[in-house]
């Protein structure tokens, strides 16, 4: 949040107060988490969910949490505002945070983009929604950073997603979407997540910004190149898998007929990979040694046509 102010100048668009309550808000945003999202929390009919009624109870939570550490002495840094400027502060930081439930998303980024033709810095409502949509960025930013500090926060996470749902299969509750680990790769839920969500938020961002466009939008551009590159090499991975995997079941399928047509002819007497003949070439034991002879390389009188009778002619004089 700080950087996105920073980079972009914010203090001299909007002031010091607004700048103040959206680095505030981004610091207390996900205070006291439990490390289950608001589905969970609605479908478990959880404390929190019946406390604020199914309305993004934990967004609402972490906001109250904020207010009464707030109220500690050493923790008021809300003080010395008057009651004038405490109210707009603590106006901001609850429709900040209540922002960043992701069941709001498409509402507030397409109230946001129908802002950009006309933005009017001057004008209180579209101020709001810019501060909105900035400690949205800001909160779904880590793809922006570099891949070596993104990946182990991506991997930790999936873990919580993960935990997540087996905590669902072991209740019986609806498991929540990209949440399953028998489902879902790093790959290919940053992949659908970086171009479904983050760029259309963070382009939106930078229409507005400019400046920010090398610094948050690039890198994410980058980032989702990464993962569909990745997602790639897993599928081809995938495939190659696969094809090892049939061509191990056909080399299985030909040792097994080898090795029933090798146990068949030891059954048989016959000594390994020696043909079976055919009964037209079994000899009856009562022909003739050149008989035997014509029946074994063919007839080779085939051109003659009283061949056949003679030979048959013979066969039965001897036979008588």
């Amino acid at each position: 949040m700080y950087g996105i102010i920073w980079l972009a100048d914010m203090q001299e668009l909007l002031g010091d107060l607004e700048c103040f309550i959206m680095l505030v808000s981004a610091i207390c945003h996900d205070l006291d988490h439990p490390g289950y999202n608001n589905s969970y929390q609605v479908n478990a009919k959880t404390e929190l969910a019946l406390r604020y009624n199914d309305i993004s109870p934990l967004e609402n939570h972490h906001c109250s949490v904020a207010f009464q550490l707030m109220e500690k002495p050493h923790c008021n840094i809300l003080k010395n505002l008057g009651p004038e400027k405490y109210k707009k502060a603590r106006e901001g930081m609850i429709f900040c945070i209540l922002a960043t439930d992701m069941a709001k998303h498409n509402e507030i980024l397409n109230q946001f983009k129908s802002l950009l033709p006309n933005f009017d810095y001057s004008n209180s409502d579209h101020v709001n929604q810019l501060m909105k949509v900035s400690i949205k960025v800001a909160d779904i930013s880590n793809e922006a950073r570099p891949m070596d500090v993104s990946e182990p926060w991506i991997d930790c996470l999936l873990q919580e997603f993960f935990n997540q749902s087996d905590m669902e299969k072991l209740e019986g509750l609806p498991i929540s979407p990209f949440m399953d680990r028998e489902k879902v790769s790093k790959s290919s839920s940053q992949t659908g997540f970086i171009q479904f969500v983050l760029l259309p938020l963070f382009e939106s961002l930078g229409q507005l910004l400019p400046k920010l466009e090398p610094h948050i939008i690039m890198p994410v551009r980058k980032a989702l190149e990464y993962y569909s590159d990745m997602t790639k090499a897993m599928e081809e991975e995938k495939r190659r898998k696969e094809e090892q995997k049939q061509n191990s079941k056909e080399e299985l399928k030909n040792i097994t007929k080898e090795n029933g047509t090798l146990s068949l002819q030891k059954q048989n007497g016959q000594p390994p990979n020696t043909r079976v003949p055919s009964p037209g070439a079994i000899s009856t034991g009562s022909n003739s040694a050149k008989e035997r002879k014509i029946l074994k390389s063919g007839n080779p009188h085939s051109n003659n046509p009283h061949s056949n009778q003679s030979i048959v002619g013979k066969t039965n004089i001897k036979a008588k």
